[in-house]
C-alpha cells in the first residue's frame, strides 16, 4: 500500500427532513449567499427548507449556475460577493452548483486575476477561502465531500480543475427525498458519473491495498444493483439513499488512499464536454472502453480482477476476461441509457481527436497511472471511440 495521508473535515447530514439543521450549522452572524442553478428548487420544495434553516440571517441569492459551471456567470456571482460583503456561501445543487460554489470561495479572497487559480493552478489551503457548506440536490459528483472542482470558460473552450485542503464543505446535507424530482436521464449520468469515479481510482494495477479493492467494488456493484430501481417510475427511499451515498464515497477520497490512480477518461472527457456539449457523465462512458482497450496490457489484470469479481467471469485468459469485462461495462451504460459512441452523440466528430491531441500538447499533459500516456497516444483513444 502507498504512503497517504487523509482527512476530510466536511461534516455529513444525511435523512429525510434534515435541512432544516443548517440552522444549527452557520454561524449566527455571517452574511450568506445561496447559490443555485435553474431555478428547480423553486419547485420542489428545497427552496423553501432552506430558507426556513436560514430564518433570522442575512441572505442573498444568485441563480442561474448552468452545467458545467461557466467562469463568466461565476463573475457575476463574485461581483455580488464583493458588493454585499458575503462572508458565508451555501451551495444548493448538485455538482455544478458546488463546483462553482468552491471556485467563488477561492476567487473571493484570490488577489490576482481568478483565472489564475484554474490555469496555473492555485492550490487553495485554509484560511485561503470562504467557509461554504452545500445542500445536494443532485447526486453524482461527490463534490458535496471533496475539494476538487471544474469550471468551464466559454470564450477560450476551456475546462479545467483545481482543488485544495481549503476548499471542502463545511457542512453538506444530503436528503434522498430530493432524488424523487429529479429526471431519469440525470439518474442515469449520476449512476454513470459515480461508477466511472471509482472506475478511475480502481482500473489501474495490482496493489496490497485489498480493502480499497474491496470498498471500490461495492460501490460499482451496488450502483449496478439500484440502477435498475432508480430508473423506474415509482420512488423509493431506500433505494434512493443507497444512490446518494454510493455517490458520495465514489469521490470523497476514501477510496483513493494507498493506492494508484488514472483519471485519464475524465482529462479526455472534459474536452469532448468542451467541444460538443456532451453531459460530462456521458463523455466518460464514451471514452473508457476504448482507454481501457487502448492500454489493456497495462491494465489486464485489474481488468481481469474486475470482470471477476463485478461480473463473476471466471473463464478464459487473462486477456480473454479483461476483454469481457470490458463488454459488460459497455452492457451496463446501455442498460441505462447511455450510448458509449461518440458518433451517437454527434455527426461533426471527426477531427476532434487532433485538437485534443494539440491542447494536451500544448499543456505538456502526460496521463494515467504511469503519467506514460502521450497527447498522440490520447489521439488514437478518442478515434476509437468515435
Amino acid at each position: 500500500m502507498l504512503n497517504f495521508e487523509f482527512k476530510n473535515p466536511t461534516k455529513i447530514i444525511f435523512g429525510k427532513g434534515e435541512i432544516q439543521k443548517l440552522n444549527n450549522e452557520i454561524p449566527k452572524d455571517v452574511r450568506v449567499l445561496i447559490l443555485y442553478g435553474g431555478g428547480s428548487i423553486k419547485t420542489n420544495g428545497i427552496y423553501e427548507q432552506v430558507l426556513s434553516a436560514l430564518e433570522g440571517l442575512q441572505i442573498e441569492e444568485f441563480g442561474g449556475i448552468p452545467a458545467n459551471p461557466e467562469y463568466e456567470v461565476l463573475l457575476e456571482a463574485l461581483k455580488v460577493i464583493k458588493e454585499k460583503n458575503i462572508n458565508y456561501l451555501l451551495a444548493v445543487g448538485g455538482g455544478s452548483v458546488i463546483d462553482g460554489t468552491k471556485f467563488l470561495a477561492a476567487a473571493a479572497m484570490y488577489e490576482g486575476d481568478p483565472w489564475e487559480i484554474l490555469k496555473k493552478p492555485v492550490r487553495i489551503f485554509e484560511g485561503m477561502a470562504l467557509p461554504f457548506s452545500t445542500v445536494l440536490t443532485l447526486p453524482a459528483t461527490g463534490s458535496e465531500m471533496n475539494s476538487g472542482y471544474v469550471i468551464s470558460r466559454r470564450g477560450t473552450g476551456e475546462k479545467l480543475s483545481s482543488g485544495g485542503p481549503g476548499l471542502f464543505p463545511q457542512v453538506s446535507v444530503l436528503d434522498p427525498e430530493v432524488v424523487r424530482s429529479i429526471p431519469k436521464k440525470q439518474i442515469a449520468n449520476g449512476i454513470a458519473d459515480a461508477y466511472s469515479h471509482v472506475l478511475e481510482q480502481y482500473m489501474t494495477y495490482p496493489t496490497s491495498a485489498t480493502l480499497q479493492d474491496r470498498f471500490s467494488e461495492s460501490i460499482m456493484q451496488t450502483l449496478q444493483e439500484i440502477a435498475p430501481k432508480m430508473l423506474n417510475e415509482d420512488f423509493d427511499y431506500d433505494v434512493a439513499g443507497n444512490f446518494m451515498w454510493c455517490c458520495t464515497m465514489a469521490l470523497n477520497g476514501l477510496i483513493s488512499k494507498g493506492v494508484p490512480t488514472d483519471w485519464a477518461v475524465h482529462a479526455m472527457g472534459h474536452e469532448l464536454t468542451a467541444q460538443f456539449g456532451i453531459d460530462h457523465a456521458r463523455t466518460l462512458a464514451i471514452i473508457a472502453p476504448s482507454h481501457y482497450r487502448f492500454n489493456i496490457e497495462s491494465k489486464k489484470e485489474k481488468l481481469a480482477q474486475y470482470a471477476e469479481r463485478i461480473w463473476g467471469i471466471t473463464e478464459g485468459s487473462e486477456e480473454e476476461k479483461a476483454e469481457k469485462g470490458i463488454q459488460k461495462m459497455e452492457t451496463f451504460f446501455h442498460s441505462i441509457g447511455i450510448p458509449t459512441r461518440l458518433s451517437e452523440y454527434t455527426t461533426a466528430y471527426e477531427g476532434c481527436a487532433e485538437r485534443i491531441e494539440k491542447t494536451f500538447a500544448e499543456r505538456n499533459w502526460m496521463l494515467g497511472e504511469y503519467r506514460k500516456l502521450s497527447p498522440q497516444d490520447v489521439k488514437e483513444i478518442v478515434q476509437m471511440s468515435y
